[in-house]
């Protein structure tokens, strides 16, 4: 079954109605041999571009100009139809339902201007039989009415589709779809036509050549073996049809259908953000000439997407492609088609490939895109057309488009993992490391596929994957452990007594300390929102909560971060008091050591001064000692900023210490610099205080999304509340920030419960 049996079956549908029209034209002259003029028969919509499948509609126009009776014109166009609906014609093969109408030219041209899918049927019509001329005058009508008109047009036919997708849901994803009518079905490929005819904006059709024949030859063979003419691929039916076609069984069959409905909807999608955005530039706001706008280190904004520079995909920058994407899905934007291209072309020239280990750059580059929540979609969609995503990580290439046919699943194996990775973004403000829960969600089905257990099947397959992405062995351990138990909790909390010490004992033989637990907690949530309401209730996730508070009663320790701890070598440096500055270069960062007299507000100071170098901080220890204190900060740097060097940041440093350079304002103005770029949604930032974390010090935690000057704000907040921060752990895990403050009241000791509670809620005042 293929093209060439859909273009016989209209071929023969062609002679036979070509037949008929010269029959009912000789009846029409009482036999006299009459050259045909001033009427015509022509095929419209899917007639009219060969694609007959057994239960399609014969959709036919018959022209005239008006010159018959009323009489005359109904006893000549039942002589066409009524053999037809009869059965009575020389051939079987052709269908028996048809779809006409008849017309003068100008009734087509009004019926056109009115009725959007008569506009849409005419841009096919081809003559059968009749006068060639009236024909051609209707199809010269049409398409130039529909350039005309494109930009109303164009818009009626946005919501048409609207509403359709809306009714008949996604194709590449039902368990029991319309080819025709869902999301990324037929339909949508005739749209796509339409647009491109419009003249509006240049789409590669060529794209989706390959879904539209898979997915025609899927509909061809439906009719087939269901005898139907419905479109609508029923379970009893798919095992039938995937024999038919030669497929192995019924998932190969639907993963193919997934597979040409995505590849439908990405153009569909991209074709639509790319009519909304023309002629805007970054910022949305219409130009003549649209405005690029740098946003990272070989990658811009144009468009309202995200696009890399010319000449930025090289072998010296394997990273390019990740940290684009990140940067799309942080500003919420879409990865430019042609920058999915260049990057797909980088690995066929073996460009693009990243080095195994990954860079820390890369690894939190994927943290960063994963965590932006429902914006990563379109995002990963760009790049998984393109087979980037496999690219990148071949374990991804065995789930892909892999259906699920249960009614628990609403989604394919790797559209499910991102749709937790979604859910799971939501919940980073819940854990001490987002990066683990993110990545932990979007693998945590990636052994799927075979008939062996997915969950120690995934075990074994994260374990390589997250050592390639650059993560040490204790997180290692961690990844393996929440995809092997991912279903622990939840199948624990359902199917055993909470009550039951023995039920509380078999959490804790699996899980080893209260940070697994935090992350398993969130990744149950993830997986069982993701799923859908028929396998994650209210009641399930009261059960679950439940379980997760008992096991941690019965577990002991802290999840708070240690105080960091000095080497001998800076206990003697600090013991000066002078202020020393070093910078080693690091393969993808730069490490920056510095030791300043302690004062109240040195780490908002520094940490100010760092990023108006253009420093982003990746992560950073500090402690007092003595008369000085201690810090190790981590950085990577702005595309467009100068290298650092310790004699510029040491001078820089002792400005600030010494209230030159008006550090606050400069800080200021570069937050609201950042501010004109889109932005996403995020949870709100979560501030929590610890008091028996430390007998000297009330230890405070802020998880939030990072920001521009993000720790001189923080630092900034806590010194106007005259207390001090005797140390501080910083942690930047992708586009997530954890921040761990051991303060003190200026005389020592910890803060009162008034005032702990004072700093806490300025804190979130800051970074509201």
């Amino acid at each position: 079954m293929g093209t060439r049996e859909r273009r016989a079956r209209s071929n023969e549908s062609d002679r036979v109605l070509a037949a008929l029209f010269l029959a009912a034209h000789e009846q029409l002259h009482k036999g006299e041999r009459v050259e045909i003029a001033g009427i015509a028969l022509a095929a419209v919509g899917g007639y009219g571009r060969g694609e007959l499948c057994p239960g399609s509609d014969l959709d036919i126009l018959i022209i005239h100009n008006d010159h018959l009776s009323a009489k005359d014109l109904q006893v000549f166009v039942n002589s066409v139809l009524y053999p037809i609906w009869d059965g009575k014609t020389p051939s079987a093969d052709i269908p028996r339902s048809v779809d006409h109408s008849v017309r003068t030219l100008s009734q087509t041209r009004e019926a056109a201007t009115t009725d959007l899918k008569v506009a849409m049927g005419l841009l096919d019509i081809r003559l059968v039989a009749g006068d060639a001329s009236l024909v051609a005058s209707v199809q010269h009508n049409a398409i130039d009415d529909w350039r005309r008109d494109s930009k109303r047009r164009l818009s009626e036919l946005k919501i048409l589709l609207t509403d359709r997708h809306e009714r008949s849901g996604e194709l590449a994803y039902l368990l029991e779809p319309d080819l025709k009518e869902a999301r990324g079905g037929l339909r949508d490929i005739v749209a796509l036509r339409a647009i491109a005819m419009s003249g509006a904006i240049d789409i590669p059709l060529e794209r989706i050549s390959a879904a539209e024949s898979s997915l025609t030859s899927i509909r061809e063979a439906l009719h087939i073996q269901s005898g139907r003419t419905k479109d609508r691929l029923l379970f009893q039916e798919q095992d039938k049809v995937a024999a038919v076609l030669g497929f192995s069984d019924a998932d190969a069959l639907m993963g193919e259908v997934a597979r040409s409905a995505r590849a439908v909807d990405y153009l569909m999608q991209s074709t639509w953000h790319r009519i909304d955005h023309r002629g805007k530039d970054g910022l949305g706001r219409f130009l003549r000439r649209p405005r690029v706008t740098s946003v990272g280190r070989g990658i811009s904004v144009a468009h309202q997407e995200v696009v890399l520079d010319m000449g930025a995909v090289t072998a010296e920058d394997p990273v390019l492609g990740l940290r684009a994407a990140a940067k799309a899905a942080q500003l919420g934007l879409h990865l430019s088609m042609e920058s999915c291209v260049l990057l797909a072309q980088s690995f066929e020239q073996a460009i693009g490939v990243l080095p195994n280990p990954w860079p820390r750059e890369a690894r939190e580059d994927l943290v960063a895109l994963i965590g932006a929540g429902s914006a990563m979609i379109p995002v990963w969609e760009a790049l998984d057309q393109e087979e980037i995503i496999s690219s990148w990580l071949p374990e991804w290439k065995s789930v892909r488009s892999l259906p699920q046919r249960n009614f628990l699943h609403r989604h394919t194996v790797d559209r499910h993992m991102v749709e937790t990775a979604v859910h799971a973004a939501a919940l980073t403000r819940r854990v001490h490391r987002p990066d683990l829960l993110l990545i932990a969600a979007l693998f945590h089905d990636i052994g799927k596929g075979t008939d062996d257990d997915h969950s120690e099947r995934g075990a074994h397959l994260i374990e390589p994957l997250a050592r390639r992405i650059g993560f040490g062995d204790a997180d290692v351990a961690t990844l393996v452990l929440l995809v092997q138990h991912h279903l622990l909790l939840s199948a624990t909390a359902t199917r055993r007594d909470l009550h039951d010490p023995a039920t509380i004992a078999s959490v804790l033989a699996a899980i080893p300390d209260l940070q697994t637990l935090e992350l398993l907690h969130a990744l149950s949530i993830a997986d069982g929102e993701a799923t859908g309401s028929t396998a994650w209730s209210n009641w399930k996730a009261t059960l679950v909560a439940d379980l997760v508070e008992r096991v941690r009663i019965a577990m002991s320790g802290s999840i708070v971060a240690p105080e960091p701890e000095l080497t001998p070598e800076q206990r003697g440096f600090a013991e000066v008091g002078a202020l020393r500055v070093e910078v080693f270069v690091r393969e993808s960062d730069y490490a920056i050591e510095i030791i300043a007299p302690d004062r109240p507000g040195l780490l908002s100071i520094v940490a100010g001064v760092l990023n108006l170098a253009r420093l982003d901080v990746r992560s950073a220890r500090t402690k007092s000692h003595g008369i000085s204190a201690v810090m190790k900060w981590i950085v990577s740097l702005d595309p467009n900023a100068p290298i650092p060097t310790a004699e510029k940041i040491h001078s820089d440093i002792h400005a600030a210490l010494n209230g030159q350079g008006d550090l606050d304002r400069r800080i200021q103005e570069r937050v609201k610099s950042y501010s004109q770029l889109p932005t996403i949604p995020v949870p709100p930032p979560v501030v929590e205080t610890f008091d028996e974390a430390s007998s000297e010090c009330t230890v405070f935690e802020v998880r939030s999304h990072d920001q521009p000057g993000l720790l001189f704000l923080i630092g900034d907040a806590i010194t106007r509340c005259r207390v001090d921060i005797r140390s501080a752990i910083v942690t930047t895990l992708g586009a997530e920030a954890i921040d761990t403050l051991y303060a003190t009241e200026i005389s020592g000791g910890p803060l009162s419960t008034a005032r702990t509670e004072e700093v806490a809620r300025r804190l979130r005042e800051a970074l509201s």
